[in-house]
């Protein structure tokens, strides 16, 4: 069976004959090789993202909206420390960046001519309440929410028609070579979601339904991504048309507890916890938890697939320990087959 058909059971809970991976395509070469002869089911390309004034992982100085990024000493994306439209009388005169340029989507045809069978997905970062605190500033944002309701609704409804039109420049141009987008949106902190349901809904819900609504309509899949403690808002995003969330963090959501509440609801794109869990290099909790996640977040008829961080130095692992827990699910590929059969 072609991978991209795998991929599309899991998603759309048809069965599939294993679990899929989505390796991903930031590894080193020593971590590749280590990690070549697993299931490859996925082509992920990043290039749609890429910026006028310099890809942002390699050159964050000033993007494309005029946010302006900085580095730590850690490798990693950095993040904005200054936000163009942190004073709302400027507001008025902003233009975000045309969603249709032609430079935006030059290296996504090479990015994704190799996928053979692979079930292919493009990335675009930075939606709704990312693009909205990089524009607007964090701590405004958030008391912006209260004291300036108005310019938040108008700038939110700037970045959707933006971000509607980028996708359906990509469908224009890539059309069903595609099958899914992968969207972040950080939601959340270590203990819970960062603001209230009530404002979720009053702001973000209906153009999330829209954005979804117009990918979908492209015949692709909608992959949410969001770090921290979101399970309060799982139930909204599935409402609105999420087919799978990226969970990067299962210890801090609990894994028996989402599972109890969304297992067969959702698919699962999912790893070994980057922070609790990886970094410990203990092989053996590594398994463990590989094991907790497929018995816990997947079922019979699919709902999970495994995913790879990609990035050892940022979450300060090993390459080896990204071996030890591919091999782990590896190992697990057919739990349900095995235990239909037993």
């Amino acid at each position: 069976m072609e991978s991209r058909e795998i991929v599309r059971r899991a998603i759309e809970f048809d069965k599939p004959p294993r679990l899929p991976f989505f390796l991903g395509g930031f590894w080193s070469d020593k971590l590749s090789a280590l990690i070549r002869d697993f299931p490859h089911d996925v082509c992920d390309c990043w290039e749609m993202d890429r910026q006028e004034a310099g890809w942002f992982f390699d050159n964050p100085v000033i993007d494309d909206w005029g946010c302006g990024w900085k580095r730590t000493e850690i490798n990693n994306m950095g993040q904005v420390v200054h936000h163009p439209l942190e004073d709302w009388s400027k507001l008025a005169t902003y233009s975000p960046p045309n969603p249709r340029n032609p430079f935006y989507f030059e290296r996504t045809e090479d990015g994704i001519k190799d996928a053979n069978d692979r079930y292919v997905v493009i990335t675009s970062h930075f939606n709704l309440i990312e693009r909205l605190h990089m524009l607007h500033g964090f701590a405004m944002t958030l008391e912006d929410f209260y004291l300036e309701p108005e310019k938040i609704h108008r700038l939110l409804d700037m970045i959707l028609e933006y971000k509607i039109s980028h996708v359906g420049e990509a469908a224009r141009r890539f059309g069903d070579r595609v099958h899914g987008i992968f969207l972040t949106d950080d939601w959340g902190t270590q203990n819970n979601t960062l603001v209230s349901a009530e404002i979720l809904k009053e702001f973000f819900l209906d153009r999330y339904r829209q954005l979804f609504d117009a990918i979908h309509g492209h015949g692709w899949h909608v992959i949410l991504h969001s770090c921290g403690k979101i399970n309060d808002f799982v139930p909204f995003f599935i409402d609105v048309g999420a087919d799978v969330l990226n969970m990067q963090q299962p210890r801090a959501y609990g894994i028996k507890e989402l599972g109890e509440r969304f297992a067969g609801k959702v698919c699962f794109l999912t790893t070994v916890d980057i922070q609790a869990t990886l970094p410990t290099e203990d092989s053996e909790a590594v398994r463990a938890e590989a094991r907790e996640l497929v018995e816990n977040w997947s079922t019979p008829e699919g709902g999970f697939i495994v995913f790879n961080y990609g990035d050892s130095d940022a979450i300060g692992v090993s390459e080896g320990i990204a071996e030890v827990m591919f091999q782990a699910f590896y190992d697990l590929r057919e739990y349900w087959t095995k235990q239909k059969a037993s």
